[in-house]
């Protein structure tokens, strides 16, 4: 756990009691600051009851009696209305951050020059922050990851010269650090997401780059309009940065996708670091533009080509992201359980061939219609859960299909056909394109029973 000292003697109300609410409010009283928490709900009360918090119900607490409002991400800020916790807060004139912002803080405070690695992005945040984790480690530091990939920033190690803090951010993490200020920011792409808690794009986008305009240093990917007119805005203001793309090859400084090789390009001249051919968790152009960036995020070390490379080579990828579960014979099988909607599951489309597809869930807004394009890279398509009408009405003819209802039914069909047809290479691949909700709590719990049913296959004589 980091101890806030900066907070120490400042009475600070904390609202959301998660997991990242009741350690920021741990994290503060260790700091010596005077700490009061709630929470709508009344189970996370009595946790941070039995945690030794001090419960004050803030909605009938004069809230000008407090030095900063801490609020979890998960509760509207803006869109599409305040909760009525902000409302109070701003009325009272008291500022509303987040746990993000408290580590900000207490790192200009203890160790202002420590490394610290902020990732952001529509798409691709987790796995990126892991390879940046991942090549660090390589080359020898200490790292600790946190943020929005599942471990909150404050029950890390306190901010070091000797760690290296990797942390995932989301735009309603961003949205709650007014003064984040990491040493490096990444963003990866800017595309229409989480317009119900933002209102508009230009609201989203506005937060995501205020991540990159206050790094000491910004790697941007230009592969979409938003992303690189934030990289000519900060370009423009001489804002130190480095860009990467896959789809921009004549680019004149940054590294870019060529084919499977990622290739640094200096005034215009390039220098091949790495081919990416060959590594499962990096199979895709979206995973090139993630290892673009990632060796970008590592600065001078990016250069070393030899460490750079077994970084790269020894990756083991994220559970549910494209992630290899083994072959029977001839068909490998792949959990792509993360993809929740189409524009997750055209990744595994693109990177694969020979595809039997196991679908759906509970649909997405759009469903699978733009994925018609990539039709002709599957087999047959297996069909489960609530949106099985819906995709086989979209799919009519173009493919063949077969409802299945559930995954094991699925799994055992997908298997049956590609063992039996005459192509070298099948992939029997989990891509949802759907929330997992009319079947399971989360799509890691989907993609752990698909695991499960995948290694008895494997197992069987």
């Amino acid at each position: 756990m980091i101890p806030l000292t900066f907070a120490a003697g400042q009475r600070i109300a904390v609202f959301g009691l998660g997991a990242s609410g009741r350690i920021a409010a741990e994290a503060l009283k260790a700091g010596g600051a005077q700490v009061e928490v709630w929470d709508d709900q009344e189970a996370s009360r009595e946790r941070a009851a039995a945690l030794g918090l001090t419960l004050t119900d803030l909605s009938k607490a004069d809230l000008k009696q407090f030095r900063s409002l801490v609020l979890a991400p998960g509760i509207p800020l803006t869109h599409p209305k305040p909760h009525w916790i902000v409302t109070k807060a701003k009325e009272a004139g008291v500022e509303i951050i987040g746990d993000i912002e408290l580590f900000c803080r207490e790192r200009r405070k203890i160790a202002p020059k420590s490394p610290f690695v902020a990732i952001t992005g529509t798409n691709g945040k987790s796995t990126t922050t892991a390879l940046i984790a991942h090549l660090f480690s390589t080359f020898g530091y200490k790292v600790e990851v946190g943020g929005n990939i599942g471990t909150p920033i404050l029950s890390l190690s306190p901010p070091s010269p000797a760690i290296v803090h990797v942390i995932e951010c989301s735009s309603f993490q961003i949205d709650l650090a007014p003064t984040i200020d990491p040493w490096i920011a990444v963003l990866l792409n800017v595309t229409p997401d989480h317009l119900d808690r933002h209102g508009t794009m230009e609201n989203y986008a506005a937060v995501k780059e205020r991540l990159a305009e206050k790094a000491d240093i910004a790697v941007i990917a230009i592969d979409d309009p938003v992303t690189l007119e934030i990289a000519e805005r900060l370009r423009q203001k001489r804002r130190p940065g480095t860009t990467v793309s896959i789809t921009r090859p004549k680019i004149e400084d940054g590294i870019i996708l060529d084919g499977t090789k990622l290739v640094r390009r200096v005034q215009g001249h390039s220098l091949v670091i790495a081919d990416l051919a060959g590594i499962p968790s990096l199979r895709g152009a979206h995973n090139g533009q993630n290892a673009a960036a990632a060796v970008a995020a590592l600065g001078a070390h990016g250069f070393d080509l030899e460490i750079v490379n077994k970084g790269l080579q020894t990756f083991p990828g994220l559970p549910h992201r494209l992630e290899e579960l083994g072959r029977k014979g001839k068909v490998l099988f792949i959990n792509d359980s993360k993809a929740t909607n189409a524009d997750a599951a055209e990744k595994a489309l693109l990177s694969l061939d020979d595809i039997y597809w196991i679908i759906g869930g509970r649909a997405k807004e759009g469903g699978i219609e733009p994925l018609r394009p990539l039709f002709s890279k599957v087999k047959k398509a297996y069909l489960v859960g609530e949106a099985s009408d819906l995709f086989a009405r979209t799919i009519g003819e173009a493919i063949p299909y077969e409802f299945c209802g559930t995954l094991d039914v699925a799994l055992d069909r997908a298997a049956r056909d590609a063992e039996a047809s005459s192509t070298p290479a099948p992939v029997v691949l989990l891509s949802p394109a759907c929330a997992s909700f009319d079947q399971f709590p989360d799509f890691e719990k989907r993609g752990d029973y698909f695991r499960e049913l995948v290694r008895a296959k494997l197992a069987e004589a």
